[in-house]
């Protein structure tokens, strides 16, 4: 099982409480992206032995030498392909519909992540047609949006075990 652990700014207390199969994925769209606090987080992430990803940069990701990246549902770009990486690089996108599916799958993801599975927003899929779009693509699916340790045990229902949010994890 891999946990994903949004965060839009750098509190050690809340990394302190991950495990060791918790991703950090960094996502702050208000501010400008200071490469030196990327550096700062990535540091931090390694000393814990944990997974670090950044959101929206897929550039900047590569050039710092983290774990991965992750591409928001809006952004549509496939510019990231023509890029070179390592190997054990991972890039994760997020998804609501079948045609945002579709763009994931042409970007190269390795997982997406579908909502919202619980959170009763815009978003909002509920159990079935959550599975029934995570039957629609091959990519392995990461379960997003309003998680929490009541509605945890639900999950092994949809056969399954990965999942992202923010506040299951503070």
């Amino acid at each position: 099982m891999i946990k994903y652990y949004f965060i839009n700014k750098f509190d050690t207390n809340n990394i302190d409480k991950q495990d060791k199969q918790t991703t950090i994925i960094y996502r702050n769209y208000s501010t400008k992206i200071d490469p030196s606090l990327i550096l700062k987080i990535k540091k931090y992430c390694k000393k814990k032995s944990i997974k670090f990803y950044l959101s929206n940069n897929i550039r900047l990701a590569i050039k710092l030498n983290l774990d991965g990246a992750y591409i928001p549902s809006f952004n549509k770009s496939l510019k990231h392909l023509a890029y070179s990486y390592k190997r054990n690089f991972k890039i994760v996108g997020s998804a609501h519909n079948l045609k945002e599916i579709r763009i994931k799958e042409n970007q190269n993801v390795t997982r997406i992540f579908l909502s919202s599975l619980f959170k009763r927003n815009k978003n909002f899929l509920g159990i079935n047609r959550f599975k029934l779009l995570s039957k629609l693509t091959k990519k392995n699916i990461v379960i997003l949006g309003g998680i929490s340790s009541n509605n945890k045990k639900k999950l092994f229902l949809l056969d399954q075990s990965d999942f992202a949010g923010i506040s299951y994890f503070e």
